[in-house]
């Protein structure tokens, strides 16, 4: 598993930050959140200057093709 250091901003979010760094969404801050022990605890805007690992996240399932029988 790769996993990329990211540099919050002054007042960023959590999601923010995860959002700006990757792209991704509910899945990928939980991840941040499970390798990141306390930062929760820091409240809802991340301290300006904070270091945090955000994990690479499994890819999601492609997409698979709908058949339709009467088309």
């Amino acid at each position: 598993m790769r996993a990329i250091t990211v540099t919050a901003r002054q007042g960023e979010r959590i999601d923010e930050l995860v959002w700006r760094a990757t792209g991704g969404g509910p899945e990928a801050v939980e991840a941040t959140l499970a390798a990141n022990p306390g930062l929760a605890a820091l409240g809802p805007a991340l301290p300006e200057g904070r270091e945090v690992t955000i994990p690479d996240t499994a890819p999601m399932a492609q997409a698979v093709e709908l058949v339709q029988l009467w088309n």
